[in-house]
C-alpha cells in the first residue's frame, strides 16, 4: 500500500472559489507540475492538502510545519487558519491552510506530514512573495561544489565540530555528534555481504540518492528498513538488482528521509545514516547604515531565509559575543535577527557584519558627540494687561527636556502659566498678562551648558482726560515706539497686530494692505474692535500675508492713519538635487544650488544625508550647518550604490530635504596602464601597444584614451575622440620629424588613472628595414594537394617602407583568372579556389625595397586518380593456374603508382573477386581456380589518391579443363562439386583400386566448400585408379566416378 499515491497538496488564491479536480487529487508521479505563480504582498493563499480515506479506519493526523521544526498549529490567529472536512461520497479528507494578506516574511520552505498508525508521508514546498511595486524577495542559490561534511567530521578533531557545523548548516549539533559516534564504530566482517554500505550518506535537499550494496549471493533476496520500518517501492523508492549489486533509489529526498536506512539478508544487515542538508541561509534584507549620537541604543537588524537559522555578528572582522557588561545583546524573532548595542561609545565606531552559510551583509556604525542645535531661539515680548504672552524656542533633539526660569527662579505650571514640550518645540504660555509677570524669561536645555533668554515687556496704558470731541489717535508702541515698525512672523504662526487707538467719540476702524479692505469674510483673517483697541489676526501665516498693512481711525473729530510693515519668515525653500562631481574610492564630492527662496532670512547652512540606493534609512553626515555649497562625503563603501540629499538651514529652521542626486558607486581610478611600447613607426604614423592595468577596482574599465605633445610642450592633445577598448592603437597626422612624447591613460566611471608616458620622445620618422621572407616550414618542401581542394598560402615578410611583392610560376607571370594574389604590409597570401592538374609547378615570391630583394620559392604538386593499366594478356594457363601480364598506365596521377588490384570472375557469374591488393609487379599467377569453369580478369592502378575509376579488362578468357591427367612425381589435388536441395548429409570418397596403401593417400572434407578433396603425395605409376564420390540426401543417394591418370 503506498501512501505517496493518496496524498497530494494544491495551492489556489483564497478569493476565487475553485472546485476539487480529480487531476489535481491523484497526479501522476512521472508528470511534472508545474509550479503555482508566486503571490504579491497582501493577497490570501490556500493550500488545499487531501488524503485518500478508503483504507483508513480512522481520520489520519495532518500537521503543518515553516522551516524545518515549527509547528503552525500554534501560530493560527489573525493571519493563518487551519480547517479541515471528510466528503463521505469521495471518502476523500480535506485539509486546508489558509494565509490571510500575505507578508513578505511569510515567504520560505513549507512541509505538511500526514500519518496514520504505521503510515506516513510528507509533501515540501516552497512559498515565495512578492511585494507590490518594486520591492521583491529574491531567492540566489549556491553554486559552490558538494562537499562530504560527514567525511570532514571523521578526519576533523572535536574542537572543529561546532565551528564545520555552523558552516555547512547542521543545526542538529548533539544528534550529529550521536551519529559520528556510531559511524567510528568498525563493523565486523560479512559472509552475506561482500560490500556493505557506507557509515553515512549526504545529500540536499530535493536530490535524489543511491544507496549499493554487494551480496556473496546472486539470489539472495534483501530487505531495506528505514528507522526499523519496511520500505516498499513506490515512485519516490525504487529497487534495482544487477548481479550481485543491490540499489536502493531515492527521488526528490526530503527531510522526512533524514533517517537510519537498513539492509538485512536474513539475520544479517548493514546499517547507514541519510543527512538530509537544507539549503544555506540566505539573507533577505540587509543591515543598513546608522548614525547615532553618543549613549543611545543602537539596533542592526537583518531578516533571513529560514527560521532559527545560525548566524555570525562581527564587527571590523572579530566575532562578538555576550559579555558580562551586556554591552551585545542578541535578539531573535522568526527570520529576524537584531544586534543590540547599549550606550553606544565612539570606541563603537566600524563595519558590523552578518554572516550566514549562505550569505552576508554589512554596515557602518556612526557615532558623534552630542551637540543640540537651537532652530529658533525665544524672542522678547511687549504685551499689555490682560493679553497672552507665549514664549517658544525649538532645538534639534526632540527628546531633550528643559526647565523655564523667571529672574533665576524655576516657573512652576498653575492656572495662569502652562508649559509644553511636542516633538522638538518647547513653549512657556502666559495668559492673562499682569505686571507682576515682566521680568527676564530663561530656557535652560537638561545636559548642556547653555540657555535661551527673553525679556517680557508689560504695557501700561495710560488714560488720561481728553475732551468730548477728542480726534481719534493710533498709539503704536513697540520696537523704539516709531510710527512705522516692521513686525516679524514665522510663517505657520498666528499674526496679531493689536493696536491702541484713542477718541471720542469711538472712533471707527478699516483695515486695508494696499487697495484691498480686509474684513472676516476673508477666512483667515479676524478683524475686532474693543475699546482703546483695535486687532487685527491672521491665523496661520503664509508666504503671501507679507506686506504692508494700513490701519484707519475716523471719528467725527478727525481720523489718523499707521502702517505697519509685516515681514512673514519661514525656513528655507529645499535645494535643487545635488550633483555628483567625482567619485573616489571610498568617497565622493557633491555640489549643490543655494534655494532660490531663502524664507526670508539668510541661509546660515546646509545638512547632508546620505543613503544606499536599495535602502530607506538617511544618515545625516553633518549636525552643524555646513556653509559651503561643496562637500567631501567619506567613509563610504567602495562598490556599493548610493544617493544624495542636502537641507537648507536659517534661523527660522531647517527645510524639507531636497530630491536624491543621482545613483552613484564610490570607486577609485584604476592603476596606470603598463608595458607602454612603440609597435612600429613610419612618417606619419606611429603604432602603439600596451597592457591592462594591474588594478581595475570594482567599477568595468570603460576604455583607454591616448594623447600626444611635441617635446618640450605641455600641451596634451587627444588622438582620437572618445576611448577605445583595445589595447593597440595607430596614431595618424602627425608632423614628420618633430619629436613627440605619447602617454595613455585607462577611464572607468572614477574618470581617468595616472598615465602611462613613453620614456622618452619619439622622432617621427620611418625606419629603413631590409626585407626579408620568413618561409614558413610546411611550405620548404613539396605541397601536394589533390585536384579540386582549395590553396591558400600565406608567407610572412618583413621590410620597411612597405616592399614590392611579385610572383611568378616557373619564371612565368601568374594567370590572375586562375590565381588570386592579396598584400599586406606584413605578408602576402597565394588563393586558388580549386586545384587543377596544370597548378602544379614551382612558384616564387620576390620581395623588394629599391635595390635590395629577398626570393623564396615554393613547389607545387597537384595530384589525381590514376588511369586504367594497359594490355592485360593471359600468358599461361596450366593446371588451376593462370599467368598475367600488363603494362603500367599512361597517366600516373602526377605521382607514382604504389600497386595494382588484380580481380576474377567466373563467367557464369561475373561475381568479382580480389585476388591481390596492393601488388607491385606488371605480371602474377592466379592460383587455386576451379576445373571446368572459364574464368576472366581485370587490373586496377592505385596511387596515394586512390585507385583508378576503370580498370583494365583481359582480352582472352582462361578455362580450367576437367582432365585427370597429373605429372607423375608432383601433388594433385581432385575436387568434387556437391550440390542439392536439400542439402547433402553424408558424402564419401573411396578409392577403388587395390594399391591405396602405397599410393600415399590422404583424404579431406571440407564442409563449408561442400567439396571432398583427395590429396595424393608422391603418386605412383599404379595404373589409372577411379575414386568414386557418393552423397547421401533425403531424396535419394548420387555417386560419381573421376578417374586419376
Amino acid at each position: 500500500w503506498h501512501f505517496k499515491d493518496f496524498f497530494t497538496v494544491a495551492v489556489k488564491e483564497a478569493q476565487k472559489a475553485v472546485s476539487p479536480d480529480p487531476a489535481i487529487a491523484e497526479p501522476k508521479p512521472e508528470e511534472p507540475k508545474e509550479a503555482p505563480p508566486a503571490p504579491t504582498g497582501s493577497e490570501n493563499i490556500t493550500f488545499v492538502a487531501r488524503v485518500c480515506g478508503e483504507s483508513l479506519l480512522k481520520k489520519p493526523t495532518v500537521k503543518w510545519f515553516k522551516g524545518k521544526w515549527m509547528d503552525l498549529a500554534s501560530k493560527s490567529g489573525k493571519h493563518l487558519q487551519l480547517k479541515e472536512h471528510y466528503d463521505r461520497n469521495s471518502k476523500v479528507y480535506t485539509f486546508e491552510m489558509h494565509i490571510i494578506a500575505a507578508k513578505a516574511n511569510f515567504a520560505g520552505a513549507y512541509r505538511c506530514e500526514v500519518s496514520s498508525r504505521d503510515k506516513f508521508d510528507s509533501c515540501n514546498f516552497d512559498l515565495v512573495v512578492h511585494g507590490n511595486k518594486n520591492n521583491y524577495i529574491a531567492v540566489h542559490v549556491s553554486t559552490e561544489p558538494e562537499v562530504d561534511v560527514w567525511e570532514i567530521l571523521q578526519k576533523a578533531p572535536p574542537s572543529a565540530y561546532e565551528k564545520i557545523a555552523f558552516q555547512y548548516g547542521i543545526t542538529d549539533l548533539r544528534g550529529m555528534l550521536k551519529r559520528l559516534k556510531k559511524m567510528k564504530k568498525e563493523e565486523k566482517k560479512s559472509a552475506a555481504f561482500l560490500r556493505k554500505l557506507d557509515p553515512a550518506y549526504q545529500v540536499e535537499k530535493g536530490h535524489k540518492i543511491k544507496l549499493q550494496i554487494e551480496v556473496a549471493n546472486p539470489d539472495a533476496e534483501v530487505k531495506w528498513l528505514k528507522n526499523g520500518q519496511e520500505i516498499h517501492p513506490t515512485g519516490r523508492y525504487i529497487f534495482e538488482s544487477v548481479g550481485n549489486k543491490r540499489f536502493l533509489t531515492i527521488n526528490n529526498c526530503t527531510l522526512a528521509d533524514d533517517a537510519a536506512y537498513t539492509c538485512m539478508i536474513g539475520d544479517e544487515k548493514t546499517v547507514t545514516e541519510l543527512f538530509v542538508k537544507e539549503p544555506p541561509v540566505l539573507i533577505v534584507r540587509n543591515l543598513e547604515d546608522q548614525m547615532v549620537m553618543k549613549g543611545e541604543r543602537v539596533e542592526f537588524e537583518c531578516e533571513v531565509s529560514e527560521e532559527g537559522a545560525q548566524i555570525k555578528w562581527e564587527k571590523d572582522g572579530v566575532e562578538l559575543t555576550r559579555d558580562e557588561s551586556f554591552k551585545y545583546r542578541f535578539k531573535k524573532d522568526g527570520c529576524k535577527h537584531v544586534l543590540i548595542i547599549n550606550d553606544v561609545t565612539k570606541e563603537d565606531c566600524g563595519h558590523y557584519r552578518v554572516k550566514t552559510n549562505g550569505g552576508q551583509s554589512l554596515a557602518e556604525l556612526m557615532v558623534q558627540e552630542k551637540q543640540l542645535e537651537v532652530y529658533q531661539n525665544i524672542a522678547d515680548l511687549t504685551v499689555k494687561a490682560k493679553d497672552q504672552a507665549v514664549f517658544k524656542c525649538e532645538v534639534s533633539d526632540e527628546n531633550v527636556k528643559g526647565i523655564w526660569y523667571k529672574n533665576g527662579v524655576e516657573v512652576k505650571p498653575d492656572a495662569r502659566t502652562h508649559i509644553t514640550h511636542i516633538g522638538r518645540i518647547h513653549k512657556l504660555t502666559i495668559d492673562e498678562v499682569k505686571p507682576e509677570d515682566e521680568g527676564d524669561y530663561t530656557f535652560v536645555p537638561e545636559g548642556y551648558a547653555f540657555n535661551l533668554s527673553a525679556k517680557l515687556n508689560f504695557l501700561e496704558v495710560k488714560i488720561d482726560f481728553v475732551p468730548r470731541q477728542d480726534p481719534p489717535k493710533i498709539h503704536l508702541d513697540c520696537m523704539g515706539r516709531t510710527a512705522e515698525s516692521t513686525i516679524l512672523v514665522v510663517a505657520g504662526n498666528k499674526l496679531r497686530l493689536d493696536v491702541p487707538i484713542t477718541g471720542d467719540p469711538a472712533p471707527t476702524v478699516v483695515w486695508t494692505k494696499g487697495e484691498k479692505v480686509l474684513t472676516d469674510s476673508d477666512g483667515r483673517v479676524h478683524v475686532e474692535s474693543t475699546k482703546g483697541h483695535c486687532i487685527f489676526t491672521i491665523e496661520g501665516a503664509e508666504r503671501q500675508d507679507e506686506g504692508v498693512y494700513s490701519v484707519i481711525v475716523r471719528n467725527p473729530a478727525g481720523e489718523d492713519t499707521a502702517d505697519i510693515n509685516v515681514k512673514v519668515v519661514d525656513v528655507p525653500d529645499p535645494p535643487e538635487a545635488p550633483r555628483i562631481l567625482s567619485v573616489g574610492e571610498d568617497s565622493c564630492i557633491v555640489q549643490w544650488d543655494s534655494p532660490l527662496f531663502d524664507g526670508g532670512q539668510p541661509v546660515i547652512g546646509y545638512v547632508l544625508e546620505r543613503k544606499k540606493r536599495k535602502s530607506y534609512r538617511w544618515m545625516r553626515l553633518n549636525f552643524d550647518p555646513y556653509k559651503e555649497t561643496t562637500y567631501e562625503a567619506k567613509r563610504m563603501i567602495e562598490g556599493v550604490a548610493y544617493e544624495m540629499r542636502v537641507y537648507a538651514v536659517n534661523t527660522i529652521g531647517m527645510s524639507r530635504p531636497s530630491a536624491a542626486s543621482q545613483p552613484f558607486v564610490p570607486v577609485a581610478p584604476t592603476s596606470e596602464p603598463t608595458g607602454l611600447c612603440v609597435d612600429d613607426i613610419s612618417d606619419t604614423t606611429i603604432s602603439l601597444k600596451w597592457r591592462a592595468p594591474e588594478r581595475i577596482g570594482s567599477a568595468e574599465l570603460e576604455g583607454y584614451g591616448v594623447e600626444y605633445c611635441k617635446e618640450g610642450s605641455d600641451e596634451w592633445i587627444p588622438a582620437f575622440s572618445g576611448l577605445t577598448e583595445r589595447t593597440t592603437v595607430i596614431v595618424h597626422d602627425l608632423p614628420t620629424g618633430e619629436k613627440m612624447q605619447f602617454r595613455v591613460r585607462a577611464y572607468n566611471m572614477a574618470g581617468p588613472s595616472l598615465p602611462a608616458t613613453l620614456q622618452q620622445a619619439v622622432t617621427i620618422r620611418e625606419i629603413m628595414q631590409r626585407p626579408k621572407i620568413w618561409l614558413p616550414r610546411n611550405l620548404r618542401q613539396t605541397l601536394i594537394k589533390k585536384v579540386g581542394e582549395m590553396i591558400n598560402l600565406v608567407i610572412p615578410f618583413q621590410g620597411k617602407p612597405r616592399p614590392q611583392v611579385t610572383w611568378t610560376k616557373n619564371d612565368e607571370p601568374l594567370d590572375p583568372k586562375q590565381v588570386s594574389i592579396r598584400n599586406s604590409d606584413t605578408d602576402t597570401i597565394l588563393f586558388i579556389r580549386r586545384s587543377e592538374r596544370k597548378d602544379s609547378g614551382k612558384y616564387e615570391v620576390q620581395v623588394q625595397i629599391e635595390n635590395v630583394e629577398d626570393r623564396a620559392s615554393v613547389n607545387i604538386q597537384i595530384v589525381d586518380l590514376p588511369g586504367p593499366p594497359q594490355n592485360l594478356k593471359v600468358i599461361d594457363v596450366w593446371g588451376f593456374n593462370v599467368a598475367l601480364e600488363w603494362k603500367p598506365p599512361k597517366d600516373n596521377g602526377n605521382c607514382d603508382i604504389t600497386g595494382y588490384t588484380i580481380q576474377k570472375a567466373d563467367k557464369k557469374t561475373m561475381e568479382w573477386y580480389n585476388v591481390y591488393e596492393q601488388y607491385r609487379r606488371t605480371n602474377c599467377v592466379v592460383s587455386d581456380l576451379i576445373m571446368g569453369n572459364e574464368y576472366v580478369f581485370r587490373v586496377y592502378a592505385m596511387n596515394m589518391v586512390g585507385l583508378s575509376p576503370e580498370p583494365c579488362l583481359s582480352k582472352d578468357s582462361a578455362y580450367i579443363q576437367k582432365t585427370g591427367d597429373f605429372i607423375a612425381g608432383y601433388n594433385a589435388t581432385l575436387s568434387c562439386s556437391v550440390r542439392g536441395i536439400p542439402k547433402v548429409s553424408t558424402c564419401d570418397l573411396n578409392y577403388m583400386s587395390q594399391h591405396q596403401q602405397a599410393a600415399g593417400i590422404n583424404v579431406t572434407k571440407p564442409i563449408w566448400k561442400r567439396q571432398l578433396s583427395g590429396i595424393i603425395g608422391e603418386s605412383r605409376k599404379h595404373g589409372w585408379p577411379a575414386w568414386l564420390c557418393s552423397g547421401i540426401f533425403s531424396s535419394g543417394r548420387f555417386e560419381r566416378v573421376n578417374c586419376l591418370k
